[in-house]
């Protein structure tokens, strides 16, 4: 085949493969049969006319010729020649599509339908891409910018991705990458000619060269840090725009507070668990209101179920703040009260792309047009700033309900969207056993929530508690109900997946709780007073707050829709709680002055009738002291490992039989050992007293010199050491063993090694400086280099095994396999 033809479907090939991460964006495939299509069909074209032998650039231009034709046959405006050549109504319909597509991507989160504008904004750009890569590829002839384009379209599902982003697809873009290198590579090679070795052998242009081999090993690693480097870096695998996601905890240090990027979902979750547990308290709000009874300041909400619990959404839709507020409904009804009130916000330590309000604003200043509101979630939000420094103020309705009015609001028609959204949970057979045992008798939604709402009552064993207990059953909800043990984040969402249970709309808010620490009309918000309570719908009155965690646990507000069961029912009583404390709102205290001020904001679960004691921090000075425990313990695994083998070692030590014969050495005092059973008993021995004194030599930095025999060694020893008279016949006794014990028939006897070994080690220790000394002792160089050498030995032979691995796999997946007239 033609290498320009082959180039061509190659680079073809590479953009279809280069195109797949977009699968990340849309939640069907229509997208890619359109790429596909435009791909093929420029591809083909530029075949086509490559056949023909033309100039250069006439391939590329018959290439966006049809291009544009094959857009205009899969987008038509109805105004075409034939319905394949293009007319100015045409471009017009272009227009309008690209700007439905700028409309879609700032009002739909990922991942989108099947819009058409978004489906032609793809095409376009898929076929842009493959027109350049092929460009680059075959007229430029340079392939490796063909990688610039590739990476703008992986960059889509990376910037606009809430979550991660997939790495099969990158992978996938990668390897057609590296197939273009090598494609073009192979061509390159043989315009040039064939190659040869040194020994005058004809290669072929696939086998391996040792600067190809380098190539590919480094685009393998490449690939490879690519795809993990962001499965294990902390923050680097949630797109190119930061965000505040799950499994952040801890404090975010100061001035600092949870947060996300503009435009961005904030995991709500996250910062409740974050900042609940943070052992600091930071201001991160102040708001200054003329309403004397003012209800949670909330900043977001979740309203899709999963198995795993709620989840918030991308907040979307809306007008500019600015432009002026929806005002809602209000029709005059007994038992209800609509008061207007102002409020004034200072945000002090809070990032995230929406700000604290109220649930019913009507009006806001001092905010740009950059924050939208969004009507269905009722919050401000912006997808170009964040609230970090934010000073603003809103006008802001606070309704009053009745317990009657609210059971005058009749169930919602099957039909209604909001009945439709807001009631589906996954079906759990235990969870409804539950809700339908709580709301049996009761007639209106009103009396079912009320009946919901009560059951998280201390008197049916629930209590707060940040330490949360994990379950057996497999479900996050019918664990919580069980172990009946949480804090807001467990209390809301458990009362919401029931309240949808139960056919009503329910979805859970978060924001702030009100506290405790309020100078005249300022109320200031810190970490511990983020919050999350249920919302209710109802007809006729809205979304309706109902707070299920116990109120004197986090400082909540009581309602007369919503009071507190446990207080009603212990008032009814009589009774106080068990823990004796008084009630919140008891005798002789004002219901509608709030929770008790000593007991407001007592998130850590220290006190207080719903309270569990949380375990109280360890100090620093018992981490110290475990940490000089285990730098100790390290340092004393060297010197305990070398005195277990000193005591190995010890000739006396090693067993065997007592020799039964023995002779001295002619003209020598020496004694050797003539019994048969006795000599490799005392061969062993003197073996094991010489190699002991090698390592004290090593341990204690005296030279040793490998190749030397015995005798020379021990000569070398007294004289390097200036050893007494004991010594050095201690060490010429060492010395005639090992030698006796390596080349002669009759092993020297070893009464006396275990004394001469201990006679001459103490020699040596104190010839040398204490830091030597203390050297030896607990980093010994005998051991740690015979450690040092096993990892060097066990590394090296994990290489070679990978090596060979490595080898084998690319004989049988190599790309070369692909190409034509390559070896087989």
């Amino acid at each position: 085949m033609n290498q320009h033809r082959h180039l061509t479907l190659v680079a073809a090939a590479a953009s279809i493969l280069a195109a797949l991460p977009l699968s990340g964006v849309f939640s069907a495939w229509t997208w890619l049969v359109d790429a596909v299509i435009v791909v093929i069909t420029v591809a083909g074209v530029a075949l086509l006319v490559r056949s023909l032998r033309v100039a250069a650039w006439i391939p590329t231009a018959a290439m966006a010729l049809a291009f544009l034709f094959v857009l205009t046959w899969m987008f038509q405006s109805g105004q075409e020649l034939l319905g394949l050549i293009p007319t100015p109504r045409t471009f017009a319909h272009f227009n309008t599509l690209l700007l439905n597509a700028g409309r879609d991507m700032q009002d739909m989160a990922v991942p989108v339908a099947d819009r058409e504008g978004l489906l032609f904004l793809s095409t376009l750009g898929v076929g842009i891409v493959a027109i350049v890569i092929d460009l680059l590829t075959i007229v430029v002839r340079r392939p490796a910018l063909a990688g610039l384009p590739m990476l703008a379209i992986y960059s889509v599902p990376v910037a606009v991705r809430q979550d991660s982003v997939n790495v099969l697809p990158f992978a996938a873009g990668a390897a057609g990458f590296l197939w273009l290198l090598a494609t073009d590579n192979v061509d390159r090679v043989r315009r040039f000619g064939r190659r040869f070795t040194g020994e005058g052998r004809g290669v072929d242009a696939w086998e391996p060269s040792p600067l190809a081999a380098a190539g590919r090993r480094l685009a393998t690693v490449g690939v490879l840090i690519a795809v993990a480097v962001p499965l294990v870096v902390p923050g680097s695998n949630t797109g190119l725009l930061e965000r505040f996601g799950p499994g952040a905890g801890g404090g975010l240090g100061e001035g600092v507070g949870p947060g996300g990027a503009p435009g961005r979902t904030v995991d709500m979750y996250a910062v409740l668990s974050g900042e609940l547990n943070n052992s600091r308290t930071f201001d991160m709000v102040k708001v200054t209101t003329n309403d004397p009874d003012p209800y949670y300041l909330r900043f977001g909400v979740a309203d899709e179920v999963t198995p795993a619990g709620f989840r918030a959404r991308s907040p979307g839709g809306g007008q500019p703040v600015s432009s002026g507020l929806p005002v809602p409904p209000i029709e005059p009804a007994v038992g209800v009260a609509w008061r207007r009130y102002r409020a004034q916000v200072q945000v002090t330590a809070l990032k995230m792309n929406t700000l604290p309000i109220y649930l019913q604003p009507t009006k806001a200043d001092r905010l740009d047009n950059s924050w939208l509101y969004d009507t269905a979630n009722q919050v401000v939000y912006s997808r170009r700033s964040d609230s970090q420094g934010k000073r603003y103020s809103f006008e802001y309705i606070d309704p009053e309900f009745t317990p009657e009015a609210l059971r005058t609001a009749r169930p919602l028609d099957s039909s209604n969207l909001i009945q439709r959204q807001f009631t589906t949970v996954p079906r759990n057979s235990e969870v409804e056993r539950i809700v339908s045992e709580i709301t049996a008798n009761k007639q209106t939604p009103y009396d079912k929530v009320r009946a919901i709402y009560n059951y998280f009552s201390s008197s049916n064993g629930f209590h707060y508690s940040l330490q949360t207990k994990s379950g057996t059953s497999g479900s996050a909800i019918l664990d919580f109900l069980t172990n009946k043990q949480g804090f807001c984040e467990q209390y809301s969402a458990a009362m919401a997946w029931l309240v949808r249970a139960a056919g009503v709309p329910a979805r859970v808010a978060f924001g702030f709780s009100r506290g405790s620490n309020r100078n005249g009309e300022t109320w200031t918000l810190t970490n511990r007073n983020l919050h999350a309570w249920t919302e209710v719908y109802f007809e006729r009155f809205g979304w309706v707050p109902f707070d299920a965690t116990p109120a004197s646990s986090v400082g909540g507000v009581e309602s007369a829709w919503a009071p507190d069961p446990t207080r009603q029912q212990n008032a009814s009583s009589g009774s106080t709680p068990a823990d004796g404390l008084p009630i919140p709102g008891g005798p002789g205290r004002d219901p509608s002055a709030g929770p008790d001020p000593a007991r407001a904001d007592r998130l850590d679960g220290s006190s207080g009738s719903s309270g569990a004691p949380a375990p109280e921090p360890t100090p620093w000075p018992v981490w110290a002291a475990l940490g000089a425990a285990a730098a100790a313990l390290l340092l004393v695994v060297p010197a305990l490992w070398r005195t277990l083998l000193r005591r190995r070692r010890s000739p006396h030590r090693i067993a065997g039989p007592r020799p039964l014969a023995v002779t001295t050495v002619a003209g020598s005092p020496d004694v050797v050992v003539t019994d048969e059973s006795a000599i490799d008993v005392a061969r062993v021995r003197a073996h094991a007293a010489w190699d002991e004194l090698i390592d004290t030599m090593i341990d204690h930095r005296l030279p040793v010199d490998p190749a030397a025999s015995p005798r020379t060694t021990a000569e070398r020893l007294i004289t390097g050491s200036a050893l007494d008279e004991w010594a050095a016949t201690g060490a010429r006794l060492l010395g005639q063993a090992e030698e006796r014990a390596r080349y002669a028939r009759q092993p020297l006897r070893s009464d006396d090694l275990t004394g001469s070994l201990r006679t001459v080690r103490e020699a040596i220790a104190h010839r040398v400086s204490v830091r030597t000394r203390l050297r030896a002792i607990f980093l010994p160089a005998s051991v740690l280099g015979r450690w040092r050498l096993a990892v060097t030995e066990a590394s090296t032979r994990v290489a070679e095994t990978v090596d060979q691995w490595r080898e084998s796999t690319v004989r049988v997946f190599s790309i070369r396999r692909l190409l034509p007239g390559a070896r087989r």
